[in-house]
């Protein structure tokens, strides 16, 4: 039987893309560091249940003229991701996240952190290349989202008619995400492009 693997894909100017490996949702790691007591939280790592990826948005600036309207971008906004973690018997992700939300806020004493530096994190959320033990996993991309803090932490609730695990639900809000390829190198957001440098700039400014 003739191979037909280089029939399949989309025809673009009688050449044909190759269907190319996609990404998997379920080959990625969350690890934080700073988190809690500081340092890298371990524990987080292995309780993951799920990640939302970065969402990125940009206000609307409207520019009025003759005639007509047109539209640049004003500044950004990064939502909040959302990360969901399964409770251990030993307590360890509840104790972790306690120290944490102790950090941003002491409920005991009601009394607030000094600033910010003093309990902003980093977190890493990381798409793997399936390897494992001997073969170890590699990172084919990588979210770096800095000056974290927890903008809401949902404890979620319990059942007797289910089998599943107990369950937090953070939200983290976040300064800035830059996004790195397999080589720690910039690929995507944080890339430099010529578009964004001075000499890209058109003398008179012009939209078009």
């Amino acid at each position: 039987m003739a191979v037909t693997k280089d029939k399949f894909g989309v025809p673009i100017d009688g050449n044909r893309l190759g269907i190319l490996q996609p990404k998997l949702r379920y080959r990625f790691r969350v690890i934080m560091t700073g988190f809690g007591a500081g340092g890298r939280s371990d524990e987080l790592t292995s309780n993951v249940v799920s990640v939302t990826r970065p969402t990125l948005g940009y206000e609307e600036v409207t520019i009025d003229s003759y005639n007509s309207r047109a539209y640049v971008q004003g500044k950004h906004t990064w939502e909040p991701v959302t990360l969901t973690l399964r409770e251990d018997a030993n307590n360890n992700v509840q104790k972790i996240i306690g120290q944490q939300l102790q950090r941003q806020f002491d409920f005991f004493e009601q009394s607030s952190a000094v600033s910010s530096g003093t309990y902003k994190f980093q977190t890493r959320i990381e798409i793997l290349d399936g390897g494992n033990g001997a073969n170890g996993a590699n990172v084919i991309d990588r979210f770096q989202l800095v000056g974290c803090y927890l903008e809401s932490a949902n404890y979620n609730s319990l059942a007797y008619a289910t089998n599943e695990a107990v369950t937090t639900t953070l939200s983290i809000r976040y300064d800035n995400a830059i996004q790195f390829g397999a080589d720690e190198s910039f690929e995507g957001i944080g890339e430099t492009v010529a578009r964004a440098s001075a000499a890209a700039i058109c003398p008179r400014q012009e939209f078009y």
